[in-house]
């Protein structure tokens, strides 16, 4: 058995009915044709439940390879199906933060731009792209570096990519991000994004719940040397 103080993800919080996940940047979510490592469905085995596609039970919603930070899953087939409510009526509160390159020129703003697959590469999303369904991100410049800035983000829609998507369209890629051509800094081999903070009424008891995740190492040495220039 791995040791906890080495496997790519902690339970923040857990009971009957859910667990709250900080995970690494490179562990991924669940089964896909195109990754053959471990994915953090694997991992949890039989602590996750419900849903209908066998190789995402108890997965509610997801984060990139790539990003780190915390995400809610289910461990009741009853609370998977509350918490998928949650999110489409849009009461589940989930904060990133992001290292954007360049100057914005207002301290926050809202990124309304719907979101669909890009045309002539299948790996990525674009604005507008096939079938595209609304986005909408809402960001605050928390603070302002020499070429970037540390943004404080939240997402009022989840789709694919839709932070890495949003800031790329407005000419401030995640500093890090090869897909959507944020440029290389700080030695970052990810984009720089990070889940910090959920908020969400539990599915079950109605008790308001909020948790917060720090910035793993290699966001927080490259946030150092962002502020160092």
């Amino acid at each position: 058995m791995t040791p906890e103080n080495q496997r790519p993800y902690r339970i923040v919080y857990g009971d009957e009915y859910l667990a709250v996940v900080d995970k690494s940047a490179d562990l991924v979510i669940h089964p896909a044709p195109s990754y053959e490592g471990v994915t953090l469905v694997e991992l949890l085995g039989d602590e996750l439940a419900g849903g209908e596609d066998p190789e995402r039970p108890g997965i509610v919603h997801r984060l990139d390879r790539g990003t780190s930070g915390l995400l809610v899953v289910a461990r009741d087939p009853e609370a998977h199906s509350r918490l998928q409510q949650m999110i489409r009526e849009r009461t589940v509160e989930r904060t990133y933060l992001a290292l954007a390159d360049g100057r914005f020129r207002s301290r926050t703003g809202t990124i309304d731009a719907a979101i669909g697959r890009a045309s002539r590469k299948r790996h990525r999303m674009a604005v507008n792209g096939a079938s595209p369904r609304e986005a909408r991100t809402h960001f605050e410049v928390k603070e302002t570096y020499r070429r970037e800035s540390l943004l404080e983000v939240r997402l009022e829609t989840g789709r694919t990519h839709q932070i890495r998507v949003h800031l790329a369209a407005v000419g401030h890629p995640l500093v890090g991000d090869k897909t959507y051509g944020g440029p290389g800094r700080y030695g970052l081999e990810r984009q720089f994004l990070h889940s910090s903070r959920l908020a969400f009424p539990h599915p079950v008891t109605g008790e308001e719940l909020t948790f917060t995740a720090p910035l793993p190492p290699d966001l927080e040495r490259a946030l150092e040397e962002a502020h160092a220039l």
